[in-house]
Order: structure tokens, then sequence, then C-alpha cells
């Protein structure tokens, strides 16, 4: 046999002309092409397979760490790191496919050829080499491609085997594929971030270091703390958007960056920028003002886009309102009742005044000044809800017991002003019982209210001029009026009218006091300091130098009064009423005392209040030493006189009952002897002259204003103790005109009875006159109509008794020992916490909120 040559058939060799093979080779049976196929497949998949399965196994233990959180851990560096050395394991397990070969056909047929003899699979694709035309050999070469036919019946093609199990020996593939199962539950839906976390190398390389703050600082007076907005930094990701933050209106929106050298800033709405400056770090600080809702927008930063959204609320205008009536408490005082709310806080409030406006056709007066317009006391510094009383004295306005439209007016730090509704009231004066006095002052408030009067003022005082010897015989009066009368006919300017308006108020005092109108106005001024320093809450050290300047013009006062007392006395006037109340030195003293003690410890209100009480009673003093003064021509205190008529009235009725029982039966025409018409004539005179005398009286009561102000402040009301004391007395006179004619006409009997009326109602008048007075004294001055509670009632020591007939009750409780005591505790232990710098500036800010307003 010939040399034969393995070599497919792709392979052969081209052979010359001359040598060309004469065995036939046809294609392989298709079954054996299939095989052959499959095994070339099965060689190509053995070398591809470890290199892919390793790099699955490296991808499996890469899923694993993600899944697990490994790269949200770890810094961007450490990352990097990580990934390329996952990076680096891969590719070297990939490498094999580098130096991959396609397997060969010859390849694929020795795959089929393994485990059977004589190579099958190869003998059938052989080709003989050179037969040179032998004919035993090309028998024998058929003869062996037949057997190799037979026995290729038998081949198949096995799977293909990588080998992996040697490659890895303990089935690390099978941990990895477990890891990745359960790690993939344990990422439940939050793969995809995990995974990108390894490659997410932001800060890996750094970045230049820059933060963006923030922050909204509510006006002062609102009380609210700043607000800090989410700020940028380099080293985070931008604040994402939120919601809006409600600030007060007019906030301050301050935005501060630092480590860049420009910030670009976009606002909308009602935010307006107010200044820009640079800071020595080449920061930047930028300041908006927040005025409606609106918005800030940052750019241009690495970190992203910012907005910061803001809704205003806005600063609502203060409330206040009348809870009643103006009140009277004093000589000239004005009590004002009312009530103040505000979102923030209430700044301040003011009571205006306004004159009367003029009726229609009539014209429009020019006031030389204007309308007493004071300040109101809040119940506490920027107090955002509470009632509030105010007094003050107005007695030395030239307004005062004018009527003018009131107003009450709040506002707030912001500018706000709210006002209440218009009220028409009549203003409180001092009552004068000089009638000299009385119309000095009313012209002084005539001049007031109209500059256009001076002349018909002018002629008031020239009237009150006539006849100087019976009407103004103390020659210093007389000569005050003829310069109030020249100065004002030489007056050229509003400045010179206002000084004749001042002239007049000081001669009325002096005509009313005499040499106490100066120490009168000295202790009015020292009690007006200490109520005011009071009101808006002076140090402890002020509060003690105004007590001791009152305290020492109070002495003064009672020196003034008791050598006043002294020198009526010593002058045959009468005494001292047995009624009169007795005020000592000492309790006036222990009233300042106190009054210093509860300011001390924070109890302003309740010392405030204390001051007033001791006003009322300072005043009641005063009336009292004008009613002992007595006017001019007219009788002492009505009420003894009213004693003297009582006690003469009731000799009266005696003499008539006993002229009666002496006369026995009359005569037969019915008619008194002489003697017993002399005796009846002497009665029926003394009772007249007794009438005359309750006339003069009534007539007294008139022009002192009893009568007057009965009527006109409370003529509605027929409880009022003035009115009904003019009723008794008018009553009485009748009575006493009724015994006249008895008397005259002889009749004992009923003379007796008249003038029984007559003493009864003498008495009912005396009780209503002395309610009606002491409702004036201790009233203020003016007639009230209160449904019938004009008159305040009165402690033993002259001072006011609230009444509480309203719903509110506005009086200050007065704190005991134990209250005050505790309150020094209390503020002690404040002042030591405030002292220790130790605390948290949030607890020392609250406590200094405390001391402040305590």
């Amino acid at each position: 046999m010939g040399v034969r040559e393995e070599k497919s058939v792709s392979e052969a060799p081209e052979k010359a002309p001359g040598n060309r093979e004469r065995t036939p080779a046809g294609p392989a049976p298709r079954p054996l092409g299939s095989l052959v196929a499959r095994s070339w497949q099965a060689l190509l998949w053995e070398q591809l397979w470890p290199p892919v399965a390793a790099a699955l196994v490296i991808v499996g233990i890469f899923l694993a760490v993600s899944w697990i959180g490994f790269w949200i851990s770890i810094p961007p560096l450490a990352r990097i790191a990580g990934v390329c050395a996952f990076g680096l394991l891969l590719a070297v397990s990939l490498s094999p496919l580098i130096w991959l070969r396609l397997p060969k056909r010859s390849d694929a047929l020795a795959r089929l050829d393994r485990g059977h003899a004589h190579r099958p699979a190869t003998a059938i694709h052989d080709r003989l080499s050179n037969s040179a035309g032998d004919p035993v050999m090309e028998a024998l070469w058929r003869a062996h491609r037949e057997a190799a036919q037979k026995a290729s019946r038998g081949l198949r093609a096995r799977w293909p085997s990588p080998r992996l199990a040697w490659r890895d020996p303990y089935a690390i593939r099978a941990l990895v594929l477990l890891s990745v199962v359960a790690t993939f539950f344990v990422a439940k839906e939050d793969h995809e971030r995990r995974l990108m976390a390894a490659f997410n190398w932001t800060g890996a390389v750094p970045s230049k270091i820059y933060r963006v703050d923030a922050w909204v600082t509510p006006p002062a007076y609102t009380g609210r703390a700043p607000l800090l907005l989410p700020g940028i930094r380099h080293d985070e990701p931008a604040p994402k958007d939120t919601a809006a933050f409600v600030v007060p209106a007019g906030s301050e929106l301050i935005v501060r960056a630092t480590g860049i050298s420009s910030l670009d800033l976009s606002a909308q709405g009602g935010l307006a920028e107010q200044n820009t400056e640079t800071q020595k770090n080449a920061g930047i600080e930028r300041h908006f003002k927040i005025a409606e809702s609106g918005a800030l927008t940052v750019t241009g930063l690495p970190g992203g886009r910012v907005t910061w959204p803001f809704t205003a609320i806005p600063d609502r205008p203060p409330t206040i309102g009348f809870l009643n009536d103006p009140e009277s408490a004093g000589r000239g005082i004005v009590t004002l009742n009312y009530r103040v709310e505000d979102d923030y806080g209430v700044a301040s409030a003011t009571a205006r005044m306004t004159p009367i406006p003029p009726k229609q056709g009539e014209p429009a007066p020019r006031a030389l000044v204007p309308p007493p317009e004071f300040p109101l006391s809040l119940p506490q510094a920027h107090t955002r809800a509470g009632n509030g009383q105010t007094s003050k004295d107005i007695s030395d306005n030239p307004w005062a017991g004018a009527t003018v439209m009131l107003q009450l007016a709040a506002r707030d730090d912001a500018g706000n002003e709210g006002v209440s509704e218009t009220r028409e009231v009549q203003l409180p004066e001092r009552v004068f019982t000089k009638d000299i006095a009385q119309a000095l002052v009313e012209q002084r408030r005539i001049l007031a209210q109209d500059a256009n009067a001076r002349d018909r003022v002018a002629h008031a005082l020239l009237a009150l001029m006539i006849a100087p010897d019976r009407f103004t015989p103390d020659a210093s009066v007389y000569l005050g009026l003829r310069t109030a009368f020249t100065r004002l006919k030489l007056a050229k300017n509003d400045n010179d009218l206002v000084s004749v308006l001042d002239y007049l108020w000081s001669m009325a005092l002096q005509i009313e006091d005499g040499n106490m109108s100066d120490i009168d106005r000295e202790l009015k001024a020292a009690q007006d300091a200490l109520r005011e320093a009071l009101q808006r809450g002076a140090s402890d050290e002020e509060i003690k130098r105004l007590t001791d300047n009152l305290r020492e013009k109070l002495e003064k006062f009672m020196q003034a009064l008791t050598e006043q007392l002294r020198r009526q006395q010593a002058d045959g006037e009468r005494p001292l009423d047995r009624n009169t109340r007795v005020i000592r030195p000492q309790d006036l003293k222990n009233m300042l005392d106190r009054i210093e003690n509860l300011a001390k410890n924070g109890a302003r209100d309740a010392a405030r209040k204390l001051l007033d009480e001791m006003q009322a009673m300072l005043d009641n003093l005063s009336r009292t030493r004008q009613a002992q003064g007595g006017q001019e021509g007219e009788s002492g205190d009505p009420l003894d006189e009213l004693g003297r008529m009582i006690q003469e009235q009731q000799r009266l009725r005696d003499k008539t009952y006993r002229q009666g029982r002496q006369d026995g039966r009359p005569q037969q025409d019915g008619r008194p002897g002489e003697r017993n018409r002399r005796a009846y004539g002497d009665l029926r005179n003394n009772q007249q002259e007794l009438r005359q005398k309750l006339e003069q009286m009534l007539e007294a009561l008139k022009r002192r204003g009893g009568e007057g102000e009965g009527e006109e402040g409370q003529g509605k009301d027929g409880n009022d103790p003035g009115k009904q004391a003019n009723e008794a007395l008018g009553r009485a006179g009748k009575a006493m005109q009724d015994a006249e004619g008895a008397l005259e006409g002889g009749d004992s009997d009923n003379a007796v009875d008249a003038q029984g009326r007559a003493l009864q109602a003498l008495r009912k008048g005396a009780q209503n006159l002395a309610d009606a007075m002491q409702g004036e004294g201790e009233g203020s001055g003016e007639a009230s109509g209160q449904q019938g509670q004009s008159a305040e009632r009165t402690d033993p020591l002259g001072r006011p008794m609230r009444s509480r007939e309203y719903g509110d009750d506005f009086t200050v409780k007065i704190p005991g020992e134990i209250d005050v005591q505790r309150a020094r505790r209390v503020l002690e232990e404040l002042r030591r916490r405030f002292s220790e710098p130790d605390r948290p500036r949030e607890e020392l800010d609250y406590l200094e909120r405390l001391l402040r307003d305590f």
C-alpha cells in the first residue's frame, strides 16, 4: 500500500495534471458531517467557557458587593480603587480570549475518533495520496473505507468538557451565585442606586471648598427667633425644593457665601435687595427685604440650583376701643378704660381730642391752642391683648370743661395705626368756689377754643371791673383784671394770646387758693412725674428719686395746710366739723413708702393705683380747705347753715305749740285777743325770716353749681341726691309759707302741722345735700348719670372705692405683704440665673425678656 496522508479536503495540495488521483472522493455522509460540526462547536466552547465563567464570577462578586452597600460606605477614592481592581480582574479573566484559536476540521474529527480504533471518522475523510493506477491498491482503499463506514455508525459527538471543576475545585462559582441572589433581596428596591454608587466619584478629586448659608431675621418687635434655611455645601448635594417658609412681612433675608468670589441670586415677588457687603475672607453677604411673598433662587454653583420660597404674613393694624364711658377721678382728672389688641404687640397708644364740628352755616372757630392729647398706658410693654386704664390730670389745660370729640389711637412697631370710635365727651375741670375765679376760667376756655372771640372775652373782663368797690374790693384782683384786659387788647399774635391764657389761669389760682396755689402746683408736678415714671417702667433709682421729691413736696403741702387752718381758727372762723375726716401725715408717708416698695418689686400697676388714691385724698383735703375758706359775700358750709335752720325751725314749732296751749279756746268771734295777735305776729315774722334764709341758701347753692350740676348731669335720674335735696328744701319752703298763713290767722294747730312738715323736709333735704356734697367731693366734681350710682363711696381715708356695676373690673388689687415677698424672691432668682454666663444663650435671652417685662 502506498503512504496515506491524513489531510482534509480543504488542505489537500493541488496535484499536477500528470499525477491526478484516480480514486473518486465524494462528500462525507450527512450524518457524519453534523457530528463533525458539533464536535467543532464543542471544541470552541471548551475554549470560550473557562474565561467567560471566570469573568461572570468577577461580575457576580461585583454585584454582591454593590447590592450589600459597600460602595456607599466608602469614600470616592476607595470606590475608584475598588472599581479598578474589579476591572483588572475582569480583564485578566478574559485575557485567554486574546489567544483563542478556532478549532480545525481535523481537530473535530480527532475528537470524534477518541475512544474508537482505527479512527473511523478520520479514515472516512482521508484520501489516497498516490495510487499510481494500481488496481490492487485502489481495491484495498475501497475496502478500507467501507470498513471505516461501518465503524462510523457508532460515532457520537460528546458534550463539551471545559473542565471547570478542575479549574475551580472549591466551587467558588456556586458561592458567588448564592451571594448574588441573597444580596439582590437585601437591596430591595435600591439596586440601581447601590450599583451606580460604585461609579459616583464626585469629590474624589478635591474641589473648591465653598458654602452658602441663608437665614431670615424677623423684625425685633415680633419676638420670633431667626429662621435658618437649608444651606449649600461643596460636599453635599443641592437641597431639593421645599415648601414655602412662613415669615412675618418686613423680615430680613441674609445670604452669606464663603469660598467664592461671586454669587448669582435672583429675587422674585416681594423680595427686594438692600445692600451687598464684601467680607475680608473674599466672601459675600447680601441682604433682602421680604415685604411680600416671593422666592430667592441661587444659580451658578457646582451643587446646582437652589430656590427658597417665602410666604409673608402681613402685620395687621392694632385695634383699640372703649370699654365704657370716660370717667372723672379727682379734680380735672379724666380716666379712660380701653382694650388694645395686636398680632405682635402694641407699641404705644394715644388719646386724641378734636373740637366739636360747627353747625351748618356757622363759622368754624380758630382754636388758639389744640385740645389736649396724651399717651395712654399699656397693660404691659408690647402687649398683644389686654385692658388698660389711664388717668390724666387736665385741670390746667385751657380746654378743661369743654365738650370735645375723643378718639383713641394705637400704633405698633411697624407703624400701623388703629383708631377707636369717636365719642363726644365733656372734659372734667377743677371746681372753683370764687365767682371771679370761675369767670376767669370760663373766659380762658372761650378764648382757647376760638381766638376770634378775643373781643367778647375783653368785654367780659371789662364787665368784671364794673363797681370794683362792690364786686372786687381786693385791689390786687382789680389790678389783675385790668392787666389781663390790657394784655388782651394789645396782643399782636397768637403767642401773645397764649400768654394771656396762662395769666388768666395763674390769676384764677391765686384768687382761689391764695399762697397755697404755688405749693399745689409743685405737689401736682411731683405726682405727675412719679405717675409718668411708673407708666413707662422707669428704673428703681429714678422711682426712688421721684418718690423722695414727692415726699418733700407733700411735707411742704401739709405744713402750709396746717398753718392755714391755724390762721383761720385764730381769726375766729368756724372750727372743723366733727364729721370731717382727719388724715395724719404719717398715713401719707406710709402710702408713699408702700408705693416705692411696690414699684421696686415690680408691681407698677398697683403702685400707680395707690398713687391715684393718694391724689384723691389730697383733692379731698383741698376741697375741704376751699370750703372752709368760704366765698366772697356768702356764708359758710350749707350743711351747717341748714343745721342751724333745723334747730331754729324746731324752736319755732315748740313756741307755736306752747302758744296754742296758752290760748285755750278762742273767743266767740273765733279770733284771738290783742296779746295773742302780737305773739302770732312775732312767730309769723320769725317764720318768714327763716324762709328767706332758706331761699338765700338755695340761691347760693345754685351759684355754686349744686342745682346746675344736678340738672345737667343727673336730671334724668330721680334718685340723684342733689336733685332730691333741692326738691326737699323746696317742700320745706312751701311748708314754711303755709305755716306763715296759719300763724297770720292764729291757727296754731295748722301752723304746728305745717312747721312739722317743714322740719321733716329740712331734715330730708339736709341728708340729701350731705350725700350730694359727698358725691361731689369724692366723685371728682362731675355729675355722673350712672343709674343712681353717681357718688363714689370712700373709705375712712377718703380714697374712692370703685363701683362694680360694669362687667369688667379695672381696679388693681394692692398686693399683700406675702405677695410682695414672693414677687421679690422670684425677681432675685431671675437676676441670679441671668448673672450666670455659662447658661445657654437661649435661656439667657428668655431671662432677659422676663426681667425687662417684670
